[in-house]
């Protein structure tokens, strides 16, 4: 039978995996709420999609690899160009950048960060009602 830490490596394992994919919900988030903006002068930059990493270091205490959302890095990929010689945001020559956020993209992103979220919660749960059961063990 596992022991207590065999317990605790398993939630806080799964708890830093959720403080990850949090993270990245909330890149991935920014990104969407941002997806249609322009520059705030004419012929500047929008903004610029950024991309979550992961890190994974050991915890010394727990003898366990945990992971934590790493460095949030600019996508460097071309900006959108659209034709808009009426927009305040465009160049002289009428075109207006906007950012290089594919919706669908980040949408998939996000869908897939949230299965790994609940999977991390999952953990949790299931550890939780383990300690549960052998609580009630040890009591009878």
């Amino acid at each position: 039978m596992a022991d207590g830490m065999d317990f605790t490596k398993a939630m806080h394992i799964a708890t830093s995996g959720l403080r990850a994919q949090a993270g990245r919900i909330r890149v991935l988030s920014e990104n969407l709420a941002n997806a249609e903006s322009t520059a705030q002068t004419a012929g500047g930059d929008p903004y610029r999609r950024k991309v979550p990493t992961f890190s994974s270091q050991l915890d010394r205490a727990l003898d366990a690899r945990v992971v934590s959302l790493g460095a949030i890095k600019p996508d460097q990929s071309a900006f959108r160009v659209k034709y808009e010689p009426g927009n305040p945001a465009a160049d002289a020559s009428g075109n207006v950048k906007y950012p290089n956020v594919n919706s669908t993209v980040e949408m998939t992103d996000m869908r897939e960060a949230q299965r790994s979220y609940e999977a991390n919660l999952n953990v949790i749960s299931a550890t939780r009602r383990m300690i549960q059961q052998t609580l009630n063990i040890l009591k009878s």
